[in-house]
């Protein structure tokens, strides 16, 4: 398949999963765009419930950025330790909150050259902020949009998230990327599930590369 059959195969995905989830959004829960940061980091090999289990509690002891940058790592860590990795994400959330309080005055950048700037901030959570706070194009390639996309064949063989936002970016309007990646989640959640695609209620079944091959089935990948 080419670029532009691959352009025409996502806009009809885009139109499909447009109808079948019209309400999509990040399943994350924050306020502020620090506070994203911080679950986004936090989310990494966890679920987003416990994540969102374990916020309100962080925030509660420190309510804003100057508080969790002045908070001693150890007491981070005791908190987030339910969300795995506890001594890492403490240290990146930690060095990620002291940068944002002495260099850009608790406000977070809307550059990905600043975001990635940022421990503990790679081009992932860099794409959902700047999609979901400042409406900027973005592609989040999270584990659902890339299995997803070679499934359906938006791409091909590619599951290195930086070039799987590379092929999305060239086939994707700019201002559907980031709804489409939150889609595809919703979609990988409720239908295309990992390991046992439920292929007979999948509404893009028929322009699927998998789907064609594997009809009614309810197939391992």
């Amino acid at each position: 398949m080419n670029e532009e059959q691959k352009k025409q195969l996502a806009l009809e995905v885009i139109r499909r999963l447009k109808k079948e989830y019209p309400d999509t959004h990040c399943t994350l829960s924050y306020q502020d765009a620090w506070q994203l940061l911080v679950s986004v980091r936090l989310a990494a090999q966890c679920t987003d419930k416990r994540v969102d289990q374990t916020t309100p509690l962080l925030y509660a002891k420190f309510p804003t950025v100057a508080a969790l940058a002045a908070a001693p790592v150890e007491e981070i860590e005791e908190i987030v330790r339910p969300c795995g990795l506890g001594r890492s994400k403490a240290r990146d959330i930690s060095a990620c909150m002291k940068v944002l309080h002495t260099e850009y005055h608790d406000l977070v950048p809307d550059t990905m050259e600043e975001l990635l700037r940022l421990p503990g901030v790679g081009r992932k959570s860099a794409n959902l902020v700047l999609g979901d706070v400042f409406g900027k194009p973005a592609i989040v390639t999270d584990t659902h949009c890339i299995r997803l996309s070679n499934l359906i064949g938006l791409v091909d063989g590619i599951k290195e998230p930086e070039k799987v936002e590379r092929a999305l970016r060239a086939i994707i309007p700019p201002e559907e990327g980031n709804q489409l990646c939150h889609r595809l989640v919703d979609h990988g959640r409720a239908v295309c599930i990992a390991r046992r695609p439920q292929c007979g209620m999948c509404c893009l079944c028929d322009i699927c590369r998998y789907g064609k091959e594997h009809s009614g089935g309810q197939q391992d990948e």
